[in-house]
């Protein structure tokens, strides 16, 4: 049976979608047998989404020291109705931001923690630009939390 990898990402510019890209073929590596990686926008994540997945990657810009408002939404919609179905389930976390990232850690941080979720890998946060080095570290974020699935 395979399982799910639901990666939830508000991604508006160029450096966070090369992120994204990043986490994504991590999490599709072909050596990562029975993982399923479902992308959804964090506008349109549904509760069933969040329920149906056996663990989360999540993505961000860091807007004015703190998460991007879809993400926020995305955990305002979902937060009470997967809150005893999904603790225990590992996450990741990417983020880029220009300067203040702490902020929306701490909120990731708080929310996954009230969820009972279970912090899966390091978080990646970029600053700037990202180059070869913070694309590689989301090509890991990606697989080491879509590797944690596997049966």
């Amino acid at each position: 049976m395979s399982k799910t990898l639901l990666v939830v990402h508000h991604t508006p510019s160029p450096h966070c979608q090369a992120m994204l890209e990043a986490v994504l073929s991590g999490a599709s590596d072909p050596d990562i047998e029975g993982v399923e990686v479902v992308r959804r926008p964090a506008l349109s994540v549904s509760v069933s989404d969040m329920l149906a997945a056996d663990g989360y990657l999540l993505g961000s810009p860091a807007n004015l020291g703190y998460i991007s408002g879809a993400l926020k939404h995305a955990f305002d919609v979902c937060y009470y109705p997967i809150l005893d179905a999904t603790r225990g389930r590992p996450f990741g976390l990417f983020l880029h931001g220009n300067e203040g990232t702490e902020g929306a850690q701490r909120a990731v941080d708080s929310i996954t923690a009230g969820l009972g979720w279970v912090k899966a890998a390091d978080y990646v946060v970029v600053s700037g630009s990202p180059g070869k080095a913070e694309l590689q570290a989301c090509w890991e974020l990606g697989a080491t939390v879509a590797a944690q699935l596997m049966d």
